[in-house]
């Protein structure tokens, strides 16, 4: 059973990579999370992976949400993955990583086996999220060392 983790405690970064400007989406589920309890940090849009990698380790947090409607969820997603493994953070154990927006089933798949730990669609229910969130992070090392 993972540890129960106060959602006060629990810091979430909401990043959006590339050249996709459309960040609603994002902003509307920064708000949820902010408002569920959980620290929020939007980074903005048009962030490169190394911003967001940078932005990750500066801000120390404990979950990475990664917005992407432009498609490059291929290219994008696995080079934040990677530089996260070279600056030494290790997705799942140091920082719960997840995706949403436009990526086929067959992708988010794909996404999984790197490493992602969820991929949620459009029209996701907010509390689903969180409900993730909540179930997820308290396997995090920093939290089942506490």
């Amino acid at each position: 059973m993972p540890k129960v983790v106060e959602r006060s405690k629990v810091r979430v970064l909401i990043a959006k990579p590339g050249l996709d400007g459309h960040d609603r989406g994002a902003k509307v589920v920064a708000r949820a999370l902010r408002d569920a309890g959980y620290e929020v940090i939007y980074t903005g849009i048009r962030q490169t992976p190394e911003q967001i990698v940078e932005a990750v380790i500066e801000e120390d947090v404990d979950v990475l949400g990664i917005s992407i409607l432009s498609g490059a969820h291929m290219v994008l997603i696995p080079k934040i993955l990677k530089l996260l493994e070279e600056k030494g953070v290790k997705v799942n154990e140091d920082v719960l990583v997840i995706a949403g927006g436009i990526i086929p089933p067959d992708d988010a798949e794909e996404l999984k086996k790197m490493g992602v730990a969820e991929v949620f669609g459009p029209g996701t229910p907010l509390k689903e999220i969180i409900e993730f969130i909540d179930n997820n992070v308290g396997k995090l090392k920093k939290f089942r060392n506490s």
